[in-house]
């Protein structure tokens, strides 16, 4: 999550609460798969799925999604197993091969792994663009230092909006995540099984969550990893994430510091966070080769956030440009993390599309100023950026949908993993989503900051992971303490660059398959 008109469709949520499900459904499709194998994952294969629009219309409009598929090998099945990589916007084709070639091969034999990009996203069709090259660089300074500053980033916001509204006013109406909750099961019903296991990052627990809610007799399992706070969709999720993203970024110039003998930037993380921000200021003023400002350079530190296998690249710019004003290895970070291309456009598209009709947001901008003013204050890292990127909400067009209360007691054994020092998703959102869960198990990595935990190297959590959806079977604490379980941290990166965050490690693969901004 970057964790952020037509009227409500008759399967609305209102006030928390749940209406009906349509009174007719329609009838389940028949899936033909082909081989889309790729070197790394050589059994992926691929369907399309036809549904609604609109699903309380079941016979009308019809839109399409991609699905993906690594079949079980076992000579037992334990049905599928939908995986998400969150977002909202994220596609989840390749996931599926990669969650089926991460868990133990014992494990993944048993199940179908079902990847799928929901509406609007990559394959399915159609596709969100809603104003292509809305990156473009070189953007205007986040930090609205002057009114003209502010008055050029509010309009690029409302301009967002009014394209999106103008391109996609047919879709806009139906991109929200009930809507995709509702694709979930037509994909369920396509699949042939009565009840399906779920395996979401990020932005997917809510959406898993929210599944649950709808369809709770149709959950076989379900994993959260990473988990949103459900209670703080998406205005107050998104001002949590600004400090717990500038704690991120100071826990990155406290590791430069402790690795001077590599950087030479000092062992002050004080000195060291006071010559980043120098950086900025001077890019502010002069954009490195043109191309990197002050804001580039803060969507190339974010995703430092997400994952520590960045930090060894990110330092090695940073460190070249304070030392020796070499600005490659920084032009070269911004293309790796910080520059959006078309399917970052799309991802966007419809993240934006998604949390802007979840749920209400201010309708003042003199509230988002006051906040983000405040936030910035005491995390300066990340808060205006993050403001400006949710800011179209402030000017969405269509209806505002009412957040699903997500609190359960009807499902089997949920099982939820949550870092505690996570960036995109913060701590409390997990211990929130663990009691509103009933007789959920709460895995916490004790000093963990990296998003998306699970399937990322460290054993332990995948043991849990891995003994669950071989026979269900969930960690019960003593009562004593809220997690259930608890593991050590995955150890920091090492200098140099070539090592720390090789595109051959499983956590880099993995983090390369959830991106940023989520």
């Amino acid at each position: 999550m970057r964790t952020r008109a037509a009227a409500l469709c008759a399967a609305a949520v209102l006030s928390g609460s749940v209406a009906a499900l349509p009174a007719q459904a329609a009838p389940a499709a028949h899936l033909t798969w082909r081989s889309c194998a790729t070197d790394d994952y050589p059994t992926l294969q691929c369907a399309s799925l036809k549904v609604p629009l609109d699903h309380a219309h079941p016979s009308g409009r019809q839109i399409t999604l991609a699905l993906s598929r690594v079949p079980h090998t076992a000579p037992a099945s334990q049905g599928p197993l939908l995986v998400n990589p969150g977002g909202p916007g994220g596609s989840g084709l390749n996931l599926a091969g990669f969650v089926a070639s991460a868990l133990p091969r014992s494990v993944a034999a048993q199940y179908d792994v079902i990847g799928f990009d929901p509406r609007g996203v990559g394959r399915s069709r159609p596709a969100l663009d809603c104003a292509p090259g809305h990156f473009r660089t070189v953007r205007p300074d986040t930090v609205p230092a002057t009114a003209a500053v502010e008055r050029t980033n509010l309009e690029r916001a409302r301009s967002f909006a009014a394209d999106c509204g103008r391109r996609h006013a047919d879709v806009l109406p139906y991109m929200d995540t009930v809507s995709t909750v509702r694709d979930l099961d037509s994909i369920r019903a396509a699949l042939g099984a009565p009840r399906i296991s779920y395996f979401g990052y990020s932005y997917g627990t809510y959406l898993g969550a929210v599944y649950a809610k709808l369809y709770p007799a149709r959950v076989r399992r379900l994993v959260l990893d990473s988990v949103v706070d459900p209670t703080g969709v998406w205005y107050r999720d998104n001002l949590g994430q600004d400090y717990a993203f500038n704690e991120r970024h100071r826990a990155l110039m406290a590791w430069i510091a402790r690795n001077d003998s590599v950087y030479h930037l000092g062992r002050d993380p004080e000195r060291v966070e006071a010559e980043w921000y120098a950086m900025r200021a001077a890019l502010a003023r002069k954009p490195a080769g043109g191309t990197v400002g002050a804001s580039e350079l803060e969507d190339t530190f974010i995703p430092g956030g997400y994952y520590d296998g960045y930090w060894p690249y990110l330092a090695q710019a940073f460190a070249a440009y304070a030392r020796d004003r070499n600005t490659a290895p920084l032009m070269a970070a911004y293309r790796k993390f910080g520059a959006v291309d078309g399917s970052g456009d799309n991802g966007y598209s419809v993240y934006t599309a998604v949390q802007c009709r979840d749920t209400s947001w201010p309708g003042s901008w003199n509230q988002w100023r006051a906040d983000t003013w405040a936030v910035y204050g005491k995390a300066p890292f990340m808060a205006w950026n993050n403001a400006w990127y949710n800011a179209p909400c402030a000017f969405w067009p269509t209806v505002r949908r009412s957040p699903v209360n997500i609190a359960n007691a009807g499902l089997p054994p949920v099982l939820l993993f949550q870092a505690t020092e996570d960036a995109a998703t913060p701590y409390p959102g997990g211990v929130m989503a663990h009691r509103l869960l009933a007789g959920s198990s709460l895995v916490v990595e004790e000093g963990g900051g990296n998003h998306g935990v699970t399937l990322s190297g460290n054993a332990c959590l995948d043991a849990y992971l891995s003994a669950y959806l071989r026979d269900g079977s969930v960690p019960r604490g003593s009562g004593t303490g809220v997690a259930d379980a608890v593991c050590p941290k995955s150890p920091d990166p090492t200098p140099p660059t070539a090592k720390a965050a090789s595109p051959s490690s499983r956590g880099s693969a993995l983090h390369g398959l959830l991106g940023f901004r989520r």
